[in-house]
């Protein structure tokens, strides 16, 4: 069984979201394996989620939990999350931090009982439960449940996002193929797949992503722009282009990005989210869905469409179903429609956001 969860920025508050969490936690019985990127609540929805973990702890679920911890160094694009070590190892439950050195560890996902899989591109903040667009898959498989549950593994034993190293293997939900991919070791590989798919579209291609940089990516979706036969649609975070963009112009080596950034953005008629720009303080309002739709085929997970994101700890689902990628080009149709059109600055060269971000993660 697939579920799908879509999410609106304003479409539901941070409780509603705590509780579908303390659902699923809920319904553990023997083990709870949790790899957050960011996990950062407030007032009622921590009490529930918190609630919900504690629980599972007394009746005698094997909860674990390995988190990203953030490193002093360049801002990259998006902002590094600001969990709170001390308040995770609190728990009673163990927990392991994972250096996002040099690179993130990205994942978003929970693994109930390694029968049910939580995954998708929404981490466990207010901001991100209550102001962004985000997607979230819910699967019924003990074999999907396997492939995470030795991901997770390989996380908690090395303690790195060097990992990554589940081939990936399709499995039947259902009568559905599902395929995971874990980066690093497959991220080069999962860019290519997916570069490869848009490639062989016949009909449509929708894309949901805070940020477009993956040189496979991006010349494979230049070239189908170019070729003007497939209808070609989606939505970016305008602000952290813009970001990218100026980390584009600082370090020189992807000058030619730019042109095929721009050429399929403008000849797709691409929307932009003007997102706040980052501050500590600020509301974190991006658009964070992260989803790729070539006909049929749909791509799910915590991997924007960048290259840095082939060097994170990553995890994407690839569902061959028409009916899934109905749902979510209709959804990715539906953010679209909300936003402007994206606006790149001339010549590549806007004014940097405040910080400004430096970082390479997103920069090649």
């Amino acid at each position: 069984m697939i579920e799908l969860r879509l999410y609106r920025d304003g479409g539901q508050s941070a409780v509603d979201v705590a509780r579908e969490v303390a659902e699923f936690l809920g319904a553990a019985q023997r083990s709870l394996e949790l790899a957050l990127y960011d996990l950062r609540l407030d007032d009622e929805a921590a009490e529930i989620v918190t609630g919900a973990l504690l629980g599972a702890h007394e009746r005698g679920v094997a909860v674990r939990l390995v988190y990203n911890v953030v490193h002093p160094g360049p801002i990259p694009v998006p902002p590094p999350p600001r969990t709170a070590p001390e308040l995770l190892e609190a728990l009673p439950i163990p927990t392991r931090a994972v250096a996002g050195v040099p690179d993130l560890m990205h994942h978003k996902y929970a693994v109930r009982d390694r029968e049910v899989v939580w995954t998708g591109s929404m981490n466990w903040t207010d901001d991100s439960w209550s102001r962004q667009e985000n997607v979230v898959a819910i699967v019924q498989s003990p074999e999907l449940g396997h492939a995470y549950g030795l991901n997770f593994e390989q996380l908690w034993e090395d303690g790195s996002v060097l990992g990554g190293t589940v081939e990936p293997r399709p499995v039947d939900v259902g009568g559905i193929e599902v395929r995971p991919w874990f980066t690093p070791e497959q991220g080069e590989a999962l860019a290519h797949r997916i570069a490869k798919r848009i490639g062989q579209a016949k009909r449509r291609v929708r894309i949901a992503s805070p940020v477009l940089s993956s040189g496979p990516i991006l010349g494979t979706l230049a070239e189908v722009c170019s070729d003007g036969v497939v209808d070609v649609a989606g939505v970016v975070d305008d602000t952290q282009v813009d970001g990218v963009l100026y980390q584009w112009r600082l370090n020189g080596n992807a000058s030619w990005k730019v042109p095929a950034l721009r050429r399929f953005l403008e000849a797709a008629r691409f929307a932009g989210k003007p997102s706040t720009t980052w501050s500590p303080d600020a509301v974190h309002d991006y658009m964070h869905a992260k989803i790729t739709v070539a006909d049929d085929v749909s791509f799910v997970g915590s991997f924007n469409l960048s290259h840095s994101g082939e060097l994170n700890a990553e995890n994407v689902l690839e569902i061959e179903d028409a009916e899934i990628a109905d749902r979510l080009a209709a959804f990715v149709d539906e953010i679209r429609a909300l936003y402007p059109l994206v606006t790149l600055p001339e010549n590549g060269t806007p004014v940097p956001a405040a910080p400004a971000p430096r970082s390479r993660r997103e920069a090649s």
